[in-house]
């Protein structure tokens, strides 16, 4: 009888799957093993990390017999940084493994099958994330200040000399950043850096938990000017972002829909993926359609990115949000491009749709809905709507479990039709699946 294998133990396997967080699964004398490293079809050599009683965990030692769809990383980082997870895999494969995830996850949870699975939309596969947090910490035992995204699996950092998913006008700069933090005098009291780029400015928040000196501020100020970089300081919460170039400092920025400017603060929510989003915004108006009669809700609107696109073909849009920071800068916006048919309110949206109240922005005139929720999903709220008034819902998801949750409830409950679903490719290289579906009435 062969003993029973532990942690650090070598054995093969052939890999079965995907999982949603990015890792080939296989089973091993009937246990699932979930493999970093390994690619679904691909027969390992692996080595066991962690033994559970229900599971495994494993990290490949050897390729035995390679993906066709295994390419060859080109950050050398990866593996060590938790930033991405599948540069591993050829970015066509990674599209296609994300929308088998979407259609398995509506079907296994919601019961729901969209009539059409829609072209994916992509963008570029580098330098495309235009907002991300980046931690620093003092580390003397690796050479002093490191910069970087978490390590996979782990809370320390991962020491980057550069990253090629950030935005190309700051992804070389992080020696430069390192350099900055290492010359301060709290190079320890700095823990973590805002990356915020618009179409032609970037900027840089750095959170500092202890006082700086004047040499500090100095040195911040010639870093911006010698990167030509907006610097920013936190000394505490979000509220107290300032600029260090308080009278100079250009407005961040970014164009959707050819024309129509959004302005944007560098702590403000913004899509990471500025091509993904353009496109996103120009899918979301073909699908509802939107004609010069129509009233469009617009849910969780943040700034207005999809909100003010809508308002320029819709008779009215009401655009809803949390955050009273977010729904000035929607009211901003709309006042800058002189869009005079938007409004936008500030409601707690689970806390209004559980109390079942009235809000003073919701009549019966509204004929078609958007939403875009977080992680959470929308169901107290979808359950305020009456399909008789509103025909059309267009729900853009950041997390597939919830969105195939309130569409179970939108399709069997409520009667509406999932006409059509599709992936948006927010996040290449990494497991996240953005995505959406388009539910009409009958």
């Amino acid at each position: 009888m062969t003993a029973a294998l532990k942690s650090g133990d070598l054995d093969v396997a052939r890999m079965e799957s995907l999982t949603h967080e990015g890792l080939a699964v296989a089973h091993v004398d009937g246990k699932a093993v979930f493999i970093h490293g390994s690619l679904p079809g691909e027969t390992v050599r692996f080595r066991y990390h962690k033994k559970r009683r229900r599971y495994d965990v494993g990290v490949v030692t050897e390729i035995l017999d390679p993906s066709a769809d295994r390419v060859t990383p080109p950050c050398l980082h990866f593996g060590e940084c938790g930033g991405c997870s599948l540069q591993h895999l050829e970015p066509t494969a990674q599209v296609a493994a994300k929308q088998a995830i979407l259609v398995e996850t509506l079907q296994r949870i919601g019961h729901v099958v969209p009539e059409m699975m829609a072209a994916p939309v992509t963008g570029p596969a580098w330098h495309y994330r235009r907002r991300a947090r980046l931690g620093a910490r003092l580390v003397p035992k690796k050479g002093g200040v490191i910069v970087g995204f978490r390590e996979r699996q782990s809370s320390y950092i991962a020491p980057l000399q550069s990253c090629i998913i950030l935005d190309a006008r700051v992804g070389s700069l992080i020696p430069a950043i390192r350099d900055l933090i290492a010359g301060l005098s709290c190079p320890d009291r700095v823990p973590q850096i805002e990356v915020a780029a618009g179409d032609s400015v970037m900027a840089l928040v750095f959170r500092h938990i202890s006082p700086l000196t004047d040499d500090d501020l100095s040195a911040f100020r010639r870093f911006g000017t010698t990167y030509g970089i907006s610097v920013y300081l936190q000394p505490a919460g979000p509220a107290s972002v300032y600029p260090i170039h308080s009278h100079d400092t250009p407005a961040l920025e970014y164009a959707v829909d050819t024309d129509l400017m959004l302005q944007f603060s560098p702590t403000d929510f913004v899509q990471i993926n500025a091509s993904v989003n353009a496109q996103m915004i120009s899918r979301a108006i073909d699908l509802l359609a939107v004609n010069g009669e129509d009233r469009i809700l617009d849910f969780f609107c943040g700034l207005g990115n999809f909100s003010l696109p809508l308002a320029r073909r819709a008779r009215h849009v009401a655009g809803v949000e949390g955050s009273d920071v977010l729904v000035l800068q929607a009211q901003e916006n709309a006042r800058r491009n002189g869009i005079r048919n938007a409004e936008f309110f500030r409601e707690d949206l689970y806390v209004a749709a559980s109390a079942r109240t009235t809000p003073c922005w919701w009549n019966d005139g509204f004929n078609k809905a958007l939403l875009d929720p977080p992680r959470s999903g929308a169901m107290e709220l979808i359950k305020t709507f009456d399909p008789e008034v509103i025909r059309s819902i267009l729900y853009v998801s950041c997390y597939p479990a919830t969105l195939a949750r309130d569409a179970e409830y939108l399709v069997h409950v409520q009667g509406y039709r999932p006409e059509i679903g599709g992936v948006l490719d927010m996040f290449p290289h990494t497991s996240h699946v953005e995505s959406y579906v388009l539910f009409q009435r009958p």
